[in-house]
């Protein structure tokens, strides 16, 4: 028999998760005999919490099964698109048929009706209809909310200033960062002169970095401190919406940089300060480029080419954030469908012999995330510092 005193106490915790899953104990002891060889203690409680997670995620599959064929058949691409879409309330967790989660104020205006404010709970989890406003399930308005006529049907879509799961998410984030430079300003004022001790000594490098690495190379040391504030804002926020958005406990989790909406606005204030920014010299770059005759007359095939690079630079940051960011969500999540799939198809042995599989390429994915949370910070920070320099870069005869 295993012996719980065998286990050093992180190793305990993670077969103490799965000891519940196995009822064959003999299978369950060859197991882990298996990990205890193979994988670290600190790599385990890891993995732990990730097992139960989809363990629990896979029973709760498994109860919203039917016993018909066709109600066995799992949608792997509905999965994955629900778990980084948007929502009208933030899901904490499910347990067994109970789903607890936390609704978010609903704002809607109606031609018939004027404007309506109420919680997302009043929907009952998406299933119910509220004043004549539902969520679609289906079709061209799927995941929109619509308005009903008497004969509830889709009569219109009302406008939606709804706070949603992504709106939340900005909320908290923001909140955040508010928290850690007023920390950071004040212990700044009272250290002044002193070495940077607790939270200011792990962003005053950062701040330094972003300043002396991005905004004077690309910007000039004449000008960068005009765009500094933004600069920092900008990597901050896309940083902490980016770690954030990994850590699936409330009142985090919310995948801010993974919405498109999101990244476009992001993107249209690093357009609009560049065009408001730019000088004489480059607007005469763009619509007079110091290129051959020939290609400006008859046909303006250049300044056409530059014109249309002011209007792609800001929509390839905004692809580039989001596209990235979603992906790492997008894959974890297949990851994670994997098991329901095969569960799905094979029977549950198949699910849980897939999800050690599942579990440590999630786990993997997981940690390059971080990595691509700074890296996506600090590409669309530099990126935006180059087209300010760009902008107001002085003309050299």
């Amino acid at each position: 028999m295993l012996k719980e005193k065998d286990d050093p106490e992180l190793v305990l915790i993670f077969f103490l998760i799965l000891k519940k899953k196995f009822k064959n104990k003999i299978m369950f002891e060859g197991l882990v005999k298996i990990f205890r060889l193979i994988f670290p203690a600190k790599f385990l409680i890891i993995l732990g919490i990730f097992t139960f997670t989809i363990f629990h995620a896979q029973n709760v599959q498994a109860e919203k099964e039917t016993t018909s064929v066709a109600d066995k058949k799992f949608d792997l691409g509905k999965f994955v698109m629900e778990d980084v879409s948007d929502a009208f309330e933030w899901n904490i967790a499910t347990f067994g048929k109970t789903n607890i989660s936390i609704p978010l104020p609903v704002i809607l205006h109606s031609e018939t009706t004027g404007w309506n404010f109420f919680w997302s709970s009043k929907f009952k989890q998406g299933t119910a209809e509220y004043k004549n406003f539902k969520i679609a399930k289906d079709g061209e308005n799927d995941g929109k909310i619509v308005e009903l006529n008497n004969d509830g049907e889709v009569s219109d879509i009302p406008l939606n200033l709804s706070i949603t799961k992504t709106v939340a998410g900005i909320i908290v984030n923001v909140l955040l960062l508010f928290w850690i430079f007023l920390t950071v300003a004040k212990s700044a004022k009272r250290n002044k002169g002193k070495a940077p001790t607790g939270i200011q000594n792990l962003m005053e490098p950062v701040i330094l970095f972003v300043r002396d690495e991005v905004a004077k190379p690309t910007i000039g040391e004449k000008r960068y401190e005009k765009f500094l504030p933004f600069l920092l804002t900008i990597f901050f926020f896309i940083l902490i919406s980016n770690l954030t958005g990994l850590i699936p406990v409330f009142p985090l989790g919310a995948n801010v940089t993974g919405n498109i909406a999101v990244t476009m606005v992001l993107a249209l204030f690093t357009f609009v300060i560049t065009t408001f920014s730019g000088n004489k010299h480059y607007w005469k770059d763009i619509y007079n480029p110091d290129v051959p005759l020939w290609l400006k007359f008859p046909i303006p095939l250049m300044p056409i080419v530059e014109l249309t690079g002011v209007f792609t630079k800001p929509f390839v940051l905004m692809i580039r954030l989001f596209a990235n960011m979603i992906a790492g969500h997008m894959i974890i999540a297949v990851f994670v469908s994997l098991i329901f799939f095969f569960a799905t198809m094979a029977g549950n042995i198949a699910g849980y012999g897939v999800s050690v599989i599942s579990v440590f390429f999630s786990v993997f994915m997981t940690l390059l995330d971080i990595l691509v949370s700074f890296i996506q910070a600090y590409v669309f920070t530099l990126l935006s510092a180059l087209y300010f320099g760009m902008a107001t870069e002085e003309h050299h005869s």
